[in-house]
């Protein structure tokens, strides 16, 4: 390329090659589609990276400081040494196979056409959300190629595999990853894997043992071989480890940590100790564990009458409660039943056992919080529920819970004679203990005569076959409650039921699956298989069917290893959506347990197809035409907003950092590098939701605020290769995305806010055999209301059927039976089920008014109608309008589903959130409408929108330091801070007046800005040293804050408070309240002024002589201070949000005044001692001749005195010499040598 190029012709020439790439790639992209190729998903701890064939075990939860010293290494990176950088424990390591066997050459084909594979770790929120915060995090890895350790002759690669971080956080032990391509290589479907931490197992000798019981490698075919299925029960998105017993004369479970990708055989450590007695009959002793339920630390299981748990070690959950064995409850307790509770409620999960024997008609409730297991009886009257209910010989068949409502609903059985029983379905209110008879379900199977469906009026006739139920199923997402048994019935108030006449008769149910996504499951005692979509009346069979045996005889034909002739299923249930078995394949070979999909679409088509009629057209030889019964040919969304606002799921982005090597392998280094960087990136998330807000809203902000003037330095350095270590890390790398874009689909779920509305459109594409199809659909046979019998007011608008249909059954309902008020607009089908159903059908009719080109015969003749059910019609307002697309044969319909700001009073963000869903149906198309793609066919014209009306997690309340400083600026004139300045907490002076701002941070969107609500204000605690802060009691926080208190221990008070008195107060006047903008505020000093009303609330710390702030004593020269802990809240006083925001942070106040009596105090010692010094100094300067002169002759006195001790010292040494050396005439007359020595010393003197 020319030196000459422009920037734009470079591009161009980029965006051709990438082109010409695609295509030649196609096929092989393509093939590998048709070759059925699949990401691979194992983990691998610290020591295995690197090696074939190695999968761990994932039970270690804490991080580990093995990368500290990698990153001492770190030359010429923007990466922080001094911070402290820690890693995980486990690596996920990735590969790819197709037609389920591995291959090298594949691998290494992948990743020299570029292909890298992305993934997403996605953190499920905690059950106890008092002790965690509630928050949707997910984090965006790409993985990182790594070459095999074992020996390979090759020059650069034999085996190959892409490696990533696997992160922790802390309160999540439930985490989904999913894998998927980059674009580039191979066309590898986006896949899903459950990597949840095992809290039931230990290390023992250098091995992984379980703690609950010892592992069985020997599957012996009787276990599971003609095994009846069970239910598959557990908290929902909660339980990291699944269990199911059922095997026959053992105590044996299967349990998993991967949703059964992979799984073990445990035989339990119980003691099964049991003895049959006239208060708990037994008529056979088993080993089998009946029932089996996981929840996010506790298993709990069954054996005849006695009930275990074994709370696992689940360091994450901070949960100090453990089990080292086995722990029976209910010891004196029959229990004949375990049943779950599938939704957690109220920061806790919970259980429910059904008593027998004599103690029959009493449900122990079980709750679960971090660990700790405790059971109440219910009702908690000494009598049970049969008694109170006046039943002589009854019994509790099921029960389900409400957590919302805190209320349970019993199945009972009242045996009135030994042929007569009677069933009833009762509520009971855990919080008013309310027992209420809901429903007493007929005697006999209703006559539909031929209809799909049937409204119970006790006015039908009736089949001799005796109706038997058995359970109980509630959705609280569709407040929809099932009761089945020989027979399916449903209601959505409890009290009006619907029986659907599909279900056969002759069969009896056995358990419900559901994903609570529109979809029901449902298994017979023959182990049937039957599927219906809620808010449709069709029960389809799928097992056994035609279409099953065509789709199963074609896989074996393709040597499929997930099929065989002779199977058993274990357990069906449901896993992001998507319907699953556990099966038991008998082979000649080797059997084994596979989990295998359900494929419904395709069984489902199958009988669509295999009903089709025989269509003769006239000249023509009869043959067979399949024909498409869907009234619309495509069904697309458009104008999806961005997710994120509405799904509040929080992403972070962390790519590897970059190797400089030719051939682009990390090693163990740059892997070690990565661990730190993910591990950093998360550290800062969860030290980011601190009371003071940044300067900018991002949590990486900080990480690389100091260097990002250095960045062109570090790129300079890596692109010329002189990094030391080989590794450069990007600051762009490790970020938090903001601005997601919007998929092809609805959102797996939304959280609205109070007043908030979700907006999208819906195209369909109309059919042209539409016309042809009429006669064979039926539908102008009941042209404009021509049913008989009395149907719902509204139903002369095309209603069909006779006398109204179900509950908004919509559209085109042809039911019998009376129709229940509010059927809806434009409802087809008189109706019927619960009030306000809900049901908003919008027709095409002849074109509204802003159709694009008016109306034509065509859309006048082809009737595309849209259906919007909601749950709770109280909660959430549905509007759908439409416009005809003519040029492209189409119907938009504009759908905005709103909430009506009634429905949910405050709350802490993500807590108590009320469950609802919104079902859009099109007309028609229940079964009938399928969309082929490259992964399958999918069902359309059936949407599950589940909502969360409350507070959305992910918003805070936040101290807006940074304006608050430049307000107070402005505004006091001047800014004093402390002597020694906090970056992280600046102090305000007492005498200046304080001018708080706060603000509302999206830590989803990352929108932020000024708290524009109501609130109050409130110190709640304080002291004069950090360490000395202690909280008030609730008398003192009144005293301390109430502008009613009298007793002279006001902490602070308001601006002109002769306004705030009048207006803004709480309803019992005993809290002030404040609001953002013209609004009064509070100072130091009580002096109205009018400019105040356009500033925001100031306030006044007054410390009162009773207030714990007044006569703070320093503790050094400066000023004293005080530190106040200070409460925000917007709870009872805005009604603009269904958020409570709560916010407590540290506020240091310095230069507060001293008492008078300590002034005084102080004054006077102060005085003194000044007049003292001043005294002294007097004093000093009259007498400073004297004290010379005394000084000297004081001086003059010690050396005379000093030589006098020397001369005498001197002389007495001077004889003893002299005895022996001196002269004859000395040593004659030493008196008078000592005469003449005193002479001229006193000479010397004067």
């Amino acid at each position: 390329m020319s030196p000459t190029t422009t920037a734009g012709q470079r591009a161009l020439v980029l965006q051709m090659l990438r082109a010409l790439l695609t295509v030649l790639l196609a096929p092989w992209r393509l093939w590998a589609l048709d070759e059925g190729c699949t990401w691979q998903l194992a983990l691998n701890d610290f020591e295995s990276v690197g090696q074939k064939k190695r999968s761990d075990r994932f039970f270690y939860q804490e991080p580990m400081d093995t990368v500290e010293n990698m990153f001492r290494k770190l030359e010429g990176s923007p990466v922080d040494l001094n911070e402290k950088y820690m890693g995980f424990p486990y690596y996920l390591k990735i590969d790819y196979s197709c037609q389920g066997a591995p291959s090298e050459a594949l691998v290494r084909k992948g990743y020299l056409t570029g292909l890298k594979p992305r993934v997403l770790v996605t953190f499920h929120s905690p059950v106890n959300f008092y002790q965690w915060k509630m928050e949707q995090l997910q984090i965006q890895m790409e993985a990182a190629p790594f070459r095999s350790k074992e020996a390979c002759e090759a020059e650069q690669v034999c085996a190959m595999s892409w490696y990533t971080p696997m992160p922790i956080k802390n309160g999540s032990v439930v985490m989904h990853v999913d894998v998927s391509s980059n674009g580039l290589g191979p066309y590898i479907p986006q896949k899903r894997f459950y990597v949840n931490i095992n809290g039931y197992l230990k290390m023992e000798q250098d091995s992984t043992n379980f703690t609950i019981g010892n592992e069985v490698f020997n599957f012996i075919p009787r276990y599971f071989e003609n095994v009846p299925s069970r239910p598959l029960w557990y908290t929902i998105d909660q339980s990291p480890v699944l269990i199911l017993g059922g095997i026959p004369n053992e105590k044996y479970v299967l349990l998993t940590d991967t949703s059964f990708q992979d799984f073990s055989l445990l035989e339990l450590n119980i003691d099964s100790c049991w003895v049959e007695s006239l208060y708990c009959p037994q008529p056979v002793f088993t080993a089998t564990i009946y029932d089996t339920i996981a929840t996010e630390s506790t298993l709990f299981i069954r054996q005849n009458q006695l009930v275990y748990y074994f709370t696992g070690n689940y360091s994450r959950l901070q949960s100090s409660s453990r089990s080292v064995s086995w722990v029976r409850v209910l010891a004196n307790e029959c229990i004949k039943k375990l049943y779950p509770v599938e939704f957690h409620s109220n920061g806790s999960e919970n259980v429910m056992a059904l008593t027998g024997g004599q103690n029959e008609g009493y449900v122990h409730f079980g709750t679960i919080t971090d660990g700790r297991v405790s059971f109440e009886t219910l009702p908690r009257q000494q009598k049970s529920f049969c008694q109170v209910l006046q039943f002589n010989r009854c019994s509790i068949l099921w029960t389900v819970y409400i957590g919302a409502d805190r209320q349970l609903i019993l199945l009972m059985e009242n045996n009135i004679t030994q042929d007569q029983k009677i069933y009833v379905v009762v509520s009971y209110n855990l919080v008013t203990e309310d027992l209420v008879t809901r429903y007493t379900l007929p005697e006999l199977i209703p006559d539909a005569r031929g209809q799909k469906f049937l409204m119970i009026q006790r006015a039908e006739t009736y089949t001799s076959t005796s109706l038997v139920p058995k359970g109980l199923f509630y959705n609280p997402y569709k407040n929809l409650l099932f009761v089945w048994g020989n027979f399916i019935m449903h209601s959505y108030d409890h009290e009006n039921y619907i029986y659907l006449a599909d279900f056969p008769k002759e069969s009896t149910i056995k358990y419900l699956v559901t994903a609570y996504h529109g979809d029901l499951a449902i298994v017979t005692e023959t182990e049937e298989i039957w599927y219906l979509q809620e808010g449709s009346y069709d029960v389809h069979r799928l097992f056994p069917s035609n279409g099953w045996e065509v789709f199963t005889t074609l896989q074996v034909m393709h040597q499929s290893s997930l099929y065989s002739h002779d199977e058993t299923m274990l357990t069906l249930f449901y896993e992001h959506n998507q319907l699953y078995q556990l099966v038991y394949l008998t082979k000649s070979s080797e059997s084994q347990l596979v989990k295998r999909l359900v494929p419904i679409e395709q069984i489902v088509m199958y009988l669509k197809l295999s009903n089709s009629k025989l269509v003769v057209k006239p000249g023509s030889v009869p043959k067979p035409a399949f024909i498409n019964l869907c009234p619309f040919t495509t069904m697309r969304l458009q104008n999806l907003p961005n997710p994120q606002k509405y799904t509040r799921q929080e992403r972070y982005l962390a790519l590897p950092p970059r190797v400089l090597t030719a051939s682009g392998f990390h090693n163990e280094y740059s892997l070690a590098i990565y661990q730190g960087l993910v591990y950093y990136l998360l550290w800062l998330h969860s030290k980011y939701d601190k009371p003071y807000a940044d300067p900018v809203h991002d949590p990486t902000w900080r990480w690389w605020n100091s260097k990002k003037q250095d960045q062109s330095y570090y790129f300079y350095l890596a692109s010329n290769w002189q990094n030391a270590d080989g590794v450069y890390v990007e600051m762009e790398s490790y970020e938090k995305i903001y601005h997601l874009k919007p998929g092809v689909d609805l959102p797996d779920r939304i959280f609205l806010d109070k007043g908030t509305a979700y907006s999208f459109v819906i195209m369909l594409t109309a059919s042209e055999r539409l016309q042809i199809l009429e006669p064979i659909l039926g539908l102008w046979a009941g042209l404009r209301g021509r049913g008989s019998g009395g149907g719902a007011q509204g139903a002369g608008l095309r209603g069909r059927g006779s006398g109204g249909g179900a509950p908004g059954a919509g559209l085109r309902g042809r039911g019998s039976g009376g129709g229940a008020p509010g059927a809806g607009l434009r409802g087809r089908g008189s109706g019927g089920g619960a009030p306000g159903a809900g049901l908003r059908g919008r027709g095409s009719g002849g074109g509204a008014p802003n159709s694009e080109g008016g109306s034509t015969d065509f859309f006048q003749n082809n009737q595309l109608d849209l259906g919007v059910v909601l749950a709770h019609p109280h909660c959430v307002r549905a509007s759908v309008s439409e416009r005809n697309f003519i040029t492209r044969n189409s119907i938009l319909f504009y759908v905005t589903i709103r909430d009506k700001k009634t429905c949910f009073d405050q709350g802490i963000r993500g807590h108590h959130l009320k469950r609802t869903s919104v079902l859009i149906k099109v007309m028609g198309s229940a079964g009938q409408c399928f969309q082929n793609g490259h992964l399958g066919p999918r069902m359309q014209g059936h949407l599950m929108l589940p909502v969360l009306i409350g507070c959305p997690p992910g918003k805070r309340l936040a101290f807006d330091i940074t304006y608050t400083l430049q307000f107070s600026r402005i505004h006091n004139k001047h800014y004093f801070d402390c002597m020694k300045p906090d970056p992280e907490m600046p102090c305000f002076h007492f005498r200046d007046t304080f001018y708080p701002f706060f603000l509302i941070q999206d830590m989803v969107t990352g929108e932020s800005g000024s708290f524009q609500g109501r609130y109050v204000l409130k110190v709640i605690g304080g002291g004069p040293t950090l360490n000395t802060i202690k909280d008030y009691t609730e008398e003192e926080i009144y005293h301390y804050n109430s502008p009613l208190d009298n007793t002279n221990s006001l902490i602070w008070t308001v601006k002109n408070r002769t306004v705030v008195e009048g207006r803004m107060t709480t309803k019992d006047s005993a809290f002030q309240v404040f609001m953002f903008g013209p609004n009064l505020g509070i100072e130091l000093y009580a002096v109205e002024m009018t400019t105040d009303w356009l500033l925001p609330e100031s306030r006044w710390w007054l410390c009162q002589e009773n207030s714990p702030c007044y006569d703070t004593v320093p503790d050094s020269i400066s000023t004293p201070e005080f530190f106040f802990k200070v409460f925000v809240s917007n709870r009872d006083v805005d009604r603009s949000t269904y958020c409570d925001y709560q916010l407590v942070f540290l506020l240091h106040i310095h230069g507060l005044p001293l008492s008078a009596d300590r002034s005084f105090f102080f004054l006077i010692v102060s005085t003194s001692f000044f007049v003292g010094l001043v005294v002294l100094y007097l004093i000093i300067c009259f007498l400073w001749p004297l004290m010379v002169k005394g000084c000297s002759i004081l001086r003059w006195k010690i050396n005379s005195m000093i030589a006098s001790e020397s001369y005498y010292a001197y002389v007495s040494s001077s004889r003893v010499i002299s005895g022996l050396s001196l002269p004859y005439h000395l040593s004659m007359n030493p008196s008078k040598f000592s005469s003449k020595v005193s002479d001229k010393g006193k000479a010397e003197a004067e």
